[in-house]
């Protein structure tokens, strides 16, 4: 039995995660403007070989080694609070932020004339969660951040704080950060018992935000507190903003308790801060903190599946080199029909759910812009909720194939397998649980008539596709959904809260199945046997001992 050899040539994409993504660059085409569309690709293939070389080799020295640190006093015995991160991790900052990927959305691209979009901004996000899904979740919460500034922010705090957020290497850069989470609350924000105090023409923050991402390295944190003599519940919170320091460099009357040892996305320092009056600026009425906070988290969760899609690459990726480069029994694993079955399978759950996310993205842009009807405001936090929870399930279904596909090596550190699945487990915990969601999903139904809008949009859909078999089969899918939806919307508070959540897995692939069909017809090729594989494999057309597409088109996707 041969072994593994170590002198394997790379693949494409092992040297540039970009140039060999035919998917996101049928997207970029279609949905950019051609001089945009010119630019992303080149700063999206220098960003690419980036990620698929330094920046991943960075970030597997964070991950080990490199992790954040807490310094609570300096050599005086002076308290600082600072956090130490390695050189290369802030060489990825640097790298990273100066391509736009927060600040582009907000302000004009210089060689363009004209500001990006989102698009272009999770395009870079799906490529640096393919190696560092660690290092994005300062991203998303800095593309939060400078949302809340933008949308909501008076002139005063805009100026104060909105460049710096938006920072492209012109001038210092502040990370963003929401601070949400308290010990008695959890995801009942309502229960958030932090104080604000007025003083002057600002505010005095105390008490303690209990999961605070980025702590330490955020320039600026959005922070929901509470008002002297405001009501109890989340009506009663307002948002501010919160500089970490003050003009001379010191904390904002603050404190760092500790940082949290996770399990993964260890690039992240997560901690405990404490406010012991620290100079903030209301942001917006007083009295919608909450609701501003909850726009925020579903730009967030939109990260959230982007960065879900980019592990699910990596670890898709991997295996399938793994496979092709491992001889066992005489032949390459690449030829074993049940091995090729479940790379068919994943590469077709991958591609589908990749194009899924940035048709959800595409909608985003516009209701963003203000271009969205309010049908389509719904629809668009209806997606989000969806896909959100689908995602983070799928890249930890992805590293676990991932890790058998690789034996005994996928559990050993020296390969990248066990850090994919440390990372992808937080995916399904940040920014909503499943059980969160499926509350959004109620929430939607109830009061907005949410699976309506879902039905119509669906049908819509596929009424203008060619008629196929497949097509045929996601009709008669569409019918039972839309049936249950029916049900489930005139359903008892109980059985809402019981059947949410397989409801959504239902709708979700119904969503992609279409998004499958589309493709299909609209490139061809490989398209129409991707969008073959998973509508067989989703809804399990074929019967038993028969033919299966994931075997029979495997050549074609692989």
């Amino acid at each position: 039995m041969k072994v593994l050899k170590n002198s394997l040539k790379k693949s494409e994409y092992s040297t540039n995660f970009f140039t060999n993504d035919d998917t996101l660059l049928k997207i970029l085409k279609e949905k950019l403007p051609q001089e945009f569309y010119e630019y992303a690709v080149e700063r999206l293939t220098t960003y690419g070989e980036k990620c698929a070389g330094e920046i991943d080799e960075r970030a597997k020295y964070t991950d080990r080694e490199g992790q954040p640190v807490l310094k609570q006093y300096d050599k005086y015995g002076e308290e600082i609070y600072e956090v130490w991160v390695n050189s290369g991790y802030e060489q990825t900052v640097k790298e990273s932020y100066g391509t736009g990927m927060v600040g582009y959305v907000h302000k004009e691209i210089p060689e363009l004339k004209e500001k990006g979009n989102y698009l272009y901004s999770y395009s870079l996000g799906y490529l640096v969660s393919q190696t560092e899904p660690g290092f994005y979740c300062p991203v998303t919460l800095s593309m939060a951040t400078a949302y809340l500034l933008e949308h909501y922010g008076d002139n005063d705090v805009k100026e104060r704080f909105l460049p710096h957020v938006c920072a492209t290497g012109d001038i210092e850069l502040y990370e963003g950060a929401t601070f949400l989470t308290e010990r008695q609350g959890g995801s009942d924000v309502g229960a958030n018992a932090v104080k604000a105090v007025k003083n002057g023409n600002h505010y005095r923050l105390y008490g303690e935000k209990y999961f605070a991402s980025n702590a330490g390295k955020c320039g600026v944190a959005m922070v929901l507190a509470r008002k002297e003599g405001a009501p109890e519940g989340t009506r009663g919170l307002t948002l501010f903003a919160v500089p970490w320091n003050k003009e001379d460099g010191r904390p904002n009357h603050l404190r760092v308790r500790r940082l949290k040892d996770k399990l993964g996305v260890r690039a992240v320092p997560s901690g405990e801060v404490e406010f012991q009056g620290s100079v903030a600026y209301g942001v917006g009425d007083e009295s919608r903190g909450f609701y501003y906070m909850m726009e925020a988290l579903n730009l967030s969760r939109i990260c959230n599946a982007v960065a879900s899609i980019g592990i699910m690459k990596r670890a898709y990726e991997e295996a399938r080199q793994y496979a092709e480069a491992r001889h066992a029994f005489g032949e390459s694993l690449l030829q074993l029909p049940m091995i090729r079955k479940t790379l068919a399978q994943l590469k077709a759950k991958l591609e589908v759910e990749v194009a899924t996310v940035f048709d959800l993205i595409h909608l985003y842009d516009k209701v963003v812009a203000g271009e969205a009807s309010e049908t389509e405001v719904v629809l668009h936090r209806l997606y989000i909720a969806l896909l959100k929870k689908e995602t983070a399930e799928m890249a930890i279904h992805f590293a676990h194939e991932a890790i058998e596909m690789h034996g005994g090596n996928g559990y050993i550190e020296d390969f990248v397998t066990p850090r994919l699945l440390r990372d992808a487990q937080v995916l399904t915990v940040w920014e909503g649980t499943a059980n969160i969601l499926g509350q959004e999903l109620i929430r939607l139904v109830n009061k907005f008539s949410a699976q309506q809008i879902f039905i119509n949009e669906m049908v819509d859909r596929l009424s203008i596709l060619e008629k196929t078999d497949n097509v045929f089969a996601v009709e008669k899918e569409l019918e039972r959904i839309a049936e249950q939806l029916q049900q489930f919307s005139n359903a008892e508070s109980i059985t809402q809260q019981v059947e949410a959540k397989p409801l959504m897995q239902k709708m979700a692939y119904l969503y992609e199945s279409i998004v499958a069909l589309e493709w299909a017809q609209k490139y061809k090729g490989k398209y129409e046997s991707l969008a073959d594989i998973y509508i067989e494999t989703t809804w399990k057309t074929n019967q038993f001992a028969q033919s299966q597409k994931a075997v029979e088109l495997a050549g074609d996707v692989l």
